[in-house]
């Protein structure tokens, strides 16, 4: 099917700089690629990182954006069982290479040689291209205006709860009540599990128990925190700031695990003698395979899960990012191409 190679898109120019519009000019559609007509795109806050340059891969212009929801629109000659008409969503990854031990097994997200869609064709424009193998058809009952964040903040949470077997009986933490952290409890709960939010905010103390966490702890209270010692199979950290990780450590159970899936730049630190006497460990995720994000989106449909979204015009950018930079976003931002 043949495609328009012109796509207009909200670039940024170097690290840091104001968005403006911009032209990507494409050569002919891939065999295996798939275009699309951005509907809604997600803004996150690895949106800014990699705007910003603060991981040192970003390379410019940058078309950021890879929360998307979009129409097909135009299909490679091996794609053609994507129809033009459906919802599909795009998330972290545009492309793998298919050939590697983990994209074998299922593992996409591990692969070392995949393509970032913010490195590619991002998701602030008019249109999207990606291989077909990294797309997700979105299922009927999902609201597709906030199920961009589903596509990297859901499925960063989500995929430990496949990755490490967490079970309907496990007492689960949550540390951080974010765009992350609000989608993690809403997922925990629906899961079966007995759900805690570690949070500073008194405010965000009553929208967490809103949200799915049956209690609450204040994350700055070393004493509250040590008042919960071995209580937790599983603690799951969103912030992106380094916090007394000793203090939650002990918090866990024997064998209990503390993951993180909040990108904290500089090292963290922590002493290992709490993890020999009690079999503890720490890890560590990306975002989810596409077949996990696919299990993702059927679960969140079956329990009419939707994230907490505020939304902008896609011409209103500048703002939205703004917004986002103020911490005051309640709990994702998502970019209308409906002005």
């Amino acid at each position: 099917m043949s495609s328009n190679n012109t796509i207009n898109a909200y670039a940024v120019m170097e690290a840091g700089g104001p968005f403006q519009l911009h032209q990507i000019k494409l050569g002919a559609l891939g065999a295996t690629e798939v275009e699309l007509d951005v509907l809604y795109c997600g803004v996150c806050h690895s949106d800014l990182s990699m705007i910003e340059d603060e991981w040192g891969r970003s390379k410019y212009p940058m078309v950021a954006g890879h929360e998307v929801i979009g129409r097909v629109t135009a299909t490679g000659e091996q794609a053609s069982h994507f129809k033009p008409g459906m919802i599909v969503g795009l998330g972290w990854n545009s492309g793998y290479c298919e050939t590697c031990h983990s994209c074998r097994l299922g593992n996409h997200n591990l692969c070392t040689e995949a393509r970032f869609t913010i490195l590619t064709n991002g998701g602030f424009a008019d249109k999207v291209r990606a291989d077909m193998c990294s797309l997700v058809v979105i299922p009927e009952g999902i609201d597709l205006v906030s199920a961009g964040p589903l596509l990297c903040g859901g499925i960063t949470v989500f995929n430990p709860l496949v990755q490490f077997n967490i079970k309907p009986t496990d007492k689960v933490a949550v540390i951080g009540i974010g765009g992350l952290g609000h989608l993690a409890l809403m997922f925990l709960n629906a899961w079966g599990c007995e759900v805690t939010a570690f949070t500073s905010s008194e405010h965000k103390k009553k929208e967490a128990l809103a949200l799915g966490a049956h209690d609450t702890l204040n994350s700055r209270d070393p004493s509250e925190i040590k008042s919960a010692s071995m209580s937790f199979d599983f603690i799951i950290s969103t912030v992106n700031v380094n916090l007394e990780w000793d203090l939650y450590l002990q918090a866990l159970k024997p064998k209990g695990q503390l993951h993180f899936v909040g990108a904290i730049v500089n090292p963290i630190q922590f002493s290992l003698f709490p993890m020999i006497r009690g079999q503890r460990s720490i890890s560590a995720s990306p975002v989810g395979s596409p077949a996990t994000m696919e299990t993702m989106l059927d679960f969140v449909a079956h329990h009419k899960i939707s994230p907490q979204v505020e939304i902008y015009p896609m011409s209103q950018i500048e703002e939205a990012f703004k917004h986002l930079k103020s911490g005051k976003s309640k709990y994702r931002i998502v970019l209308s191409r409906k002005e």
